[in-house]
């Protein structure tokens, strides 16, 4: 499983649809515009109902401040989809700093912000909404067994 970047397949859609903060004067974060861009899995059999969020800043797209997972289906689908590994559930289901990927000392306050954009309910469809576009147009992005076996081969 690969989560790969939403506007990679829908730039206009992301271009039109990312969600944006501006923040001025808090305590926890410092001033400046902060895009929360979507990636969703490219497994076709995989439906994890889920987003992970990268966290840049305006003014710099080298540097992911925050990394978060959201998963918006209530805990128990988790566990279910988990299976034998139902005890990884609550990182599931978000809003939750994802262990594995990049974070900043920033990251725990981009959380909190980020679980405050989830009391906008048009913003949770969206993420729905953007999750089952990506999930029935997305093509696998890494080369399948086959076609790594038989490479150069391939009809056009």
């Amino acid at each position: 499983m690969y989560m790969v970047a939403f506007h990679q397949f829908f730039p206009e859609v992301a271009r039109t649809e990312t969600r944006s903060v501006t923040i001025e004067g808090s305590p926890s974060l410092p001033d400046g515009d902060y895009g929360f861009f979507e990636s969703y899995c490219d497994d076709p059999s995989c439906d994890c109902r889920r987003v992970l969020i990268n966290v840049y800043r305006s003014d710099d797209f080298s540097k992911i401040w925050a990394t978060i997972s959201y998963g918006w289906e209530p805990i128990g689908f988790y566990r279910r989809w988990l299976g034998s590994h139902h005890a990884l559930a609550d990182a599931f289901k978000g809003p939750a700093l994802d262990q594995f990927q990049p974070q900043t000392a920033y990251a725990p306050a981009l959380r909190d912000l980020f679980a405050t954009l989830l009391n906008d309910g048009a913003y949770v469809e969206r993420l729905r909404r953007h999750y089952a576009l990506f999930k029935g147009r997305a093509q696998p992005t890494r080369p399948t067994r086959s076609e790594k076996v038989s490479r150069g081969k391939r009809k056009p």
